[in-house]
C-alpha cells in the first residue's frame, strides 16, 4: 500500500472532486472482474473514484482497503459510498507501428523559371503522411479517396 504525505492527500482530493465514479461495485461485492476493472482504470487514469452500493459502513471500509491491499494503490479519501484511491500511471513506451502512415514532413521543390533564364523557386512545403510530391511540384494525395457506395449510387 502507497503512502501519501497530507499535502499529497490533499491535492489529489482536489483534483478528484471533479471525477466521475469509473467503476461501481454492485451487490456481488469485489469480485475479481471488478478488481481487474479497477487495476485497469488506475494504469489509465492514475486517480479514481469507485462508487460502492450497500448500506454496510464496515463492508465498505474493508472494500476500501482490500483494494488498497491488492492493488498497491493509496488511499485518498471515503466519504459515504464513494472510494478515492491513487496510483501513479506507469509510464508505458509507445512504440511506432510499421502499418500506421508517416506523419508530416518537409519537402523542398524546386520549380524551373518560365523562361528557364532565370533562376529556379526553391519552396518548402510540410506534406501530410498520405501526400506526395508529383514531378510538376504539386501535391496530390498518395491514395484516393475511399468512394461511398452510397453516395455513388445516387450518382454524385
Amino acid at each position: 500500500m502507497l503512502k501519501l504525505t497530507p499535502a499529497e492527500r490533499s491535492s489529489l482530493r482536489a483534483e478528484a472532486h471533479a471525477l466521475s465514479p469509473v467503476v461501481i461495485i454492485g451487490e456481488a461485492g469485489l469480485t475479481p472482474g471488478v478488481l481487474k476493472e479497477i487495476d485497469a482504470s488506475l494504469d489509465s487514469h492514475g486517480l479514481i473514484k469507485v462508487r460502492v452500493f450497500g448500506d454496510d459502513r464496515e463492508a465498505r471500509v474493508a472494500i476500501y482497503d482490500t483494494i488498497c491491499e491488492k492493488l498497491d494503490t493509496a488511499p485518498v479519501q471515503h466519504i459515504g459510498k464513494l472510494l478515492v484511491v491513487y496510483r501513479p500511471k506507469k509510464d508505458a513506451v509507445k512504440e511506432r507501428s510499421e502499418t500506421r502512415g508517416r506523419g508530416m514532413r518537409e519537402v523542398t521543390i524546386v520549380k524551373p523559371s518560365p523562361s528557364g533564364t532565370k533562376r529556379p523557386s526553391v519552396t518548402k512545403v510540410m506534406v501530410k503522411g498520405n501526400e506526395r510530391v508529383t514531378q510538376g511540384g504539386s501535391i496530390k494525395r498518395a491514395k484516393p479517396r475511399q468512394a461511398s457506395p452510397k453516395k455513388s449510387s445516387l450518382g454524385r
